[in-house]
């Protein structure tokens, strides 16, 4: 398991850590501003060499989740590109299709859905031999899936459906995961979809009763 890698930003995942991830449809975001946030990323990370380690790394910790907050406004707002999750069996299908790996991948929870992006809350598992099921994997196993499906309903042949990149962040302890989920579940709402989080169909926390 790779504990850091990257494409566009910076992807790390201590072991045993509460994951934030953010995917999203291809095209729903243009290529130029990814290269823009990573851009951003390496040119603050520069600025953090000039500090202590400990310092340099809560200061990088903070900038990527608000380029995080950054991209996910930027998706809310945008009305081009890609709607696809607007329509609910594929809503449904992803939905499902994340439940599937719970417990068997990941402790799953929390996730919303939206009509081009999807947050998911998880805790990978580990595997027989003490490592734990990496990022890479398990988004592959959701994506693959559900992008072949997702395709098929659409009758869309050849054509890519999520975009190769993910926007992620590990929680540091149990405050900041149960902030990550009211962050997530409040996605509707701050969209002006609905007034109560719990009423977005494609909302799910393990913690509700």
């Amino acid at each position: 398991m790779k504990i850091f890698y990257r494409r566009y930003l910076p992807h790390i995942q201590p072991p045993g850590a509460t994951l934030f991830v953010t995917f999203r449809l291809h095209g729903s975001l243009p290529r130029d501003v990814l290269i823009q946030l990573r851009q951003e990323y390496e040119q603050f990370a520069k600025q953090m060499k000039a500090l202590s380690k400990t310092r340099a790394k809560l200061e990088l910790d903070r900038f990527q989740k608000r380029l995080i907050v950054q991209c996910d406004r930027m998706l809310d707002l945008s009305d081009r590109g890609p709607q696809f999750l607007k329509d609910p069996r594929i809503a449904k299908l992803v939905c499902e299709t994340m439940q599937f790996w719970d417990q068997q991948r990941y402790d799953l929870l929390s996730y919303c859905v939206m009509s081009n992006h999807v947050h998911v809350v998880f805790t990978p598992l580990p595997k027989q031999d003490g490592t734990f099921f990496s990022l890479a994997k398990i988004m592959h196993g959701i994506k693959s899936y559900t992008a072949s499906k997702a395709n098929e309903m659409l009758r869309r042949r050849g054509k890519p459906f999520w975009e190769h990149e993910s926007f992620d962040h590990y929680c540091r302890g149990e405050n900041e995961v149960e902030r990550v989920i009211a962050y997530v579940l409040n996605n509707p709402v701050k969209a002006g979809l609905v007034d109560d989080a719990r009423a977005w169909p494609w909302n799910y926390c393990k913690f509700w009763n």
